[in-house]
């Protein structure tokens, strides 16, 4: 790689009944919380260790949380806060602070490696205009892109199985080229927690 790709972390704060909704009925609002902060150091430490470019955390609802104030200390890394809007809106906004390329990454892809940043950062720096890295439930995981694509990430159903696919026609349409690496799953839903063995996170969950 010749040229520095930044790296976009959007997470939001380990608060019970704020953070992993979807998981409460399972776990309960604290341990979902605690999942939520596991996640959090585990997407930071990841993206602090791959060492491609400069690493923002953007935080929601803000900066506060002493989780987010810690990481920003322990990897030197910049911490902002999460514009408002939808998560196309957040995900542009992170691109175009930037100012070169980039990668966005949430924290729910606990099978998110640091070689696979490198990977994707190297797609760009050969340059191909964007990387997509596949979600098993049909949205992705991460995100890539050597300048800002505004028009990919406007007016998309979120947190549905119709976002890969909607992805790559406006990629398509555009006569943009993209690769798409490797497919990893990302941490949603009830029947995902039993993965987190594997990985070993799963001490707030047992």
């Amino acid at each position: 790689m010749n040229e520095p790709v930044a790296i976009a972390i959007l997470a939001k704060a380990p608060v019970p009944g704020f953070a992993k909704t979807r998981l409460i009925p399972v776990l309960g609002a604290e341990r979902a919380a605690l999942l939520q902060a596991r996640l959090i150091e585990r997407a930071t430490e990841t993206a602090s260790r791959c060492a491609v470019g400069p690493v923002t955390l953007w935080a929601a609802p803000d900066a506060s949380d002493p989780l987010f104030q810690a990481v920003r200390v322990r990897h030197g890394m910049t911490l902002t806060r999460q514009s408002e809007g939808d998560l196309g809106t957040r995900m542009r906004i992170a691109i175009a602070a930037a100012n070169g390329p980039a990668l966005v990454i949430g924290t729910d892809c606990p099978a998110l490696t640091s070689d696979h940043l490198r990977r994707a950062a190297d797609v760009l720096c050969r340059g191909t205009d964007a990387v997509v890295l596949p979600a098993e439930d049909g949205g992705y995981v991460l995100i890539g892109v050597r300048a800002p694509q505004p028009a990919i990430f406007e007016t998309i159903c979120w947190g549905t199985a119709r976002v890969l696919g909607e992805t790559r026609r406006r990629l398509k349409r555009r006569h943009l080229t993209w690769q798409e690496p490797v497919m990893l799953w990302d941490l949603d839903l009830p029947a995902d927690i039993e993965r987190l063995r594997a990985i070993g996170l799963h001490e707030p969950v047992s």
